[in-house]
């Protein structure tokens, strides 16, 4: 089972996404939620890193739900979240 007990958060600015990581027992993996998604579930989101960040914030407990679904133990090191995961 993935858990999010590191709050740590940055924007990706290469990648139009938001990142963040969660771990499953000593495995860590990244997951980015792109700029799209975060608009799909806070609509009105400013189009820059803080809105970005302050989006995600506001809905991290609904995009660790869509990871927990998305997640496969050791399938892979990261994850990427789109608009149409939500």
């Amino acid at each position: 089972m993935i858990d999010f007990p590191n709050h740590s958060r940055s924007y990706d600015r290469t990648r139009h996404a938001v990142r963040f990581w969660g771990h499953d027992s000593a495995i860590e993996a990244s997951f980015f939620i792109d700029e799209d998604a975060l608009k799909r579930i806070q609509p009105g989101t400013r189009s820059s890193e803080s809105g970005f960040l302050i989006a995600f914030d506001s809905n991290r407990d609904l995009i660790c739900a869509a990871v927990a679904r998305k997640y496969v133990r050791g399938s892979r090191g990261s994850y990427d979240l789109l608009a149409a995961d939500f």
